[in-house]
């Protein structure tokens, strides 16, 4: 497996963690884990944002990982 691949993985590992993660926001009725659902969820928002951009980088710097 590729750097490429590991990292779009990844990107797809965490999206599904963060639709999860709203998922169980939603289905929730305590509040006090709607807001930590919501927060990680946040978190995963931004990691995941951040490996998009590496996949970018990686898919314009070198061929081989496209």
């Amino acid at each position: 497996m590729t750097v490429g691949s590991n990292v779009k993985g990844s990107y797809f590992s965490v999206k599904s963690a963060e639709a999860g993660l709203e998922q169980l926001a939603i289905k929730t009725n305590n509040e006090e884990a709607k807001k930590a659902f919501y927060d990680a969820q946040y978190l995963l928002s931004q990691v995941r944002e951040d490996l998009k951009k590496q996949v970018q980088f990686l898919a314009r710097e070198e061929a081989q990982y496209k």
